[in-house]
């Protein structure tokens, strides 16, 4: 059985900086895609960022280079840095992963979802 768990959500200024971290079992990262979702009170869920275990990558058009992923193949572990956060980034961060990148980009219904992590900008 496929377990997200997050961590590192929390309150920050705008302009601040977090990293959120999802730790996976049940799966290997390495041979799947994970990545971050988010969603806003009141709006519909939306990417932030996947990649697989090939190194390729996809960003939310909105992260305009704010955001980075990365993951820790030994720690079976993804990140998502997150600079220069703006009000408009609150919202409950999601880990998600899928068989593929593109499972994980347009499948949610075929992904394994974490528990999600509060992320809060104030201005």
């Amino acid at each position: 059985q496929v377990q997200l768990v997050e961590f590192g959500g929390g309150l920050v200024q705008a302009g601040g900086s977090l990293r959120l971290s999802c730790v996976a079992s049940g799966i290997i990262f390495s041979d799947n895609a994970m990545g971050w979702y988010r969603q806003a009170s009141g709006k519909q869920r939306e990417l932030v960022a996947g990649m697989d275990g090939f190194g390729n990558s996809k960003y939310g058009d909105y992260v305009n280079g704010r955001f980075t992923i990365s993951g820790d193949n030994g720690k079976n572990t993804i990140y998502l840095q997150m600079n220069s956060l703006k009000p408009e980034d609150t919202a409950v961060y999601y880990c998600a992963a899928g068989a593929t990148l593109g499972i994980l980009l347009s499948r949610p219904d075929r992904c394994s979802w974490g528990q999600g992590t509060q992320v809060t900008v104030s201005s």
